[in-house]
């Protein structure tokens, strides 16, 4: 099976087509491609993934031995913390072997470029380009330096947050990494910036196979944080990173999951109102409708996005030149967020400590914080998604062009269509349904928002049950 490259770089699974073969052809490629556009060192890091050291240290052998000198992690550590190394070095790029939220069975091979964010996509077509034939090097090899970027890391949160505020706040938080790279990394940084909070850790211990469960911030996975907080009321909060810590999830007294979704909002009334911060709103097409109306009552200008931060990174870049086009804040439906000033990466360790600081600011639980904002724009949010698993046999392209041309689903008058990726549809009720095929499996995923539960549930099930008509292979369960 030939390596293929996804939206961050390569995942597979460890010892099936992951192996130190393929990771040593993968980062000489890499390596002729910085080598050519003048690049001259590299940053590498890894998670806490099975043998995740000992791909670091093959692509680190390896890439010096294509004349670059690399700077290799000495502990596993956060994707943010891996890119914001690139930026510190002046690197010409970054290595982080991870395979983010994916199950334990895989790993990856995120690429990473020298502004500390997600590889472009012309640097990932030439990498992918470069592994149908490298170029013989006979040049000298370059240095293996030991990184250890922890305290340089801390030192750029210090600079994102208020640390008046956080100091002084006295609420409980329990951090979940699931096991994965984030293990140890806030409650270090709350020792580091003198966090007198109640902070503690489940599942802090670093482990391959993430304590049972896939490492992605989703109700699913949270069963133990969800019942730790079940008879917990007030402000105390769970915050959740993912398998390499660039995603976040929280769940809030009382057992409740906050989805990203609501994190966005949060943070973007956080950022202009407490922090007095200005920027353009970017976020991906299947986000929520409340980010939209609440960035108008604010006079943001809104840029929306096909799925993937590399678009929403793109957005960060562009306005690192023009302060008319910055970025106040960015971020996607599956937790990915950044902010300005921040390298333009998804950091869920920073966005963790910025869900705390507004809650510091306002005295307000996050549940709190976002009822006041469905009621200043009008909307009351429910959000679900369903990832369906279909067979070879689904027809994506008869699906996709036929929901273009849905006049209702369940009920609800079709008001607008939205094909910048997918199909989004616009319901009567300020309702929507998205339909989003993978391009690389027989895989649909349906997003689904309304104004109530009821709506909610009517309309997934429905959705759902129109994308199976387009599998002859599925077999009702």
């Amino acid at each position: 099976m030939p390596i293929k490259f996804g939206t961050d770089g390569w995942r597979d699974i460890i010892a099936d087509e992951f192996t130190y073969d393929n990771v040593r052809h993968v980062a000489r490629a890499h390596a002729q491609v910085l080598r050519q556009s003048r690049g001259q060192s590299v940053v590498v890091g890894f998670d806490t993934r099975f043998q995740g050291a000992g791909f670091a240290r093959v692509v680190a052998e390896t890439m010096a031995g294509q004349g670059l000198d690399v700077w290799l992690a000495s502990e596993y550590l956060p994707t943010p913390a891996l890119s914001f190394a690139a930026v510190h070095h002046g690197a010409a790029g970054g290595v982080m072997v991870t395979a983010s939220h994916n199950p334990p069975a895989y790993s990856g091979y995120k690429l990473k470029g020298s502004y500390g964010g997600s590889a472009t996509p012309a640097l990932v077509a030439e990498v992918e380009a470069a592994l149908d034939a490298p170029e013989a090097y006979s040049g000298p090899c370059g240095m293996v330096r030991s990184l250890d970027i922890r305290q340089a890391y801390y030192a750029q949160l210090d600079r994102q947050l208020d640390l008046d505020l956080l100091r002084a706040y006295r609420g409980r938080v329990i951090h979940d990494p699931m096991g994965g790279a984030a293990c140890g990394w806030l409650t270090g940084y709350a020792e580091h910036a003198g966090l007198q909070l109640d902070l503690s850790e489940l599942h802090g211990r670093p482990d391959p196979l993430f304590h049972g469960v896939n490492p992605e911030p989703v109700p699913q996975s949270l069963g133990e944080l969800t019942a730790l907080l079940a008879e917990e009321s007030g402000q105390t909060l769970g915050v959740v990173t993912d398998g390499d810590a660039d995603r976040v999830g929280a769940v809030t007294a009382g057992g409740h999951f906050f989805n990203s979704h609501q994190i966005f909002a949060v943070l973007i009334a956080h950022l202009y109102r407490v922090r007095g911060l200005r920027g353009r709103v970017v976020k991906t097409v299947s986000g929520s409708s409340v980010i939209e109306l609440l960035a108008q009552k604010l006079g943001l200008e809104v840029l929306e996005t096909p799925v993937g931060f590399k678009y929403i990174t793109d957005a960060f870049l562009e306005g690192q030149d023009d302060d008319s086009r910055a970025v106040l804040i960015g971020g996607e439906e599956s937790g990915g967020l950044s902010s300005r000033g921040h390298i333009p990466e998804r950091d869920g360790l920073l966005n963790s400590l910025l869900m705390i600081e507004a809650m510091a600011a306002s005295g307000q639980s996050l549940p709190e914080l976002f009822a006041d904002i469905e009621a200043e724009v009008g909307f009351r949010h429910h959000y679900d998604r369903a990832d369906l698993h279909l067979s070879d046999q689904f027809d994506k392209a008869a699906l996709l062009a036929a929901a273009q041309n849905f006049t209702e689903v369940a009920g609800r008058a079709v008001e607008g269509v939205n094909t910048l990726d997918g199909v989004k549809l616009t319901l009567a009720g300020g309702a929507s349904a998205m339909f989003r095929a993978s391009g690389t499996e027989p895989v649909v995923r349906v997003y689904v928002e309304a104004q109530s539960e009821a709506d909610l549930r009517a309309i997934l099930g429905e959705s759902t049950r129109r994308v199976y008509g387009y599998d002859p292979g599925h077999q009702p369960g």
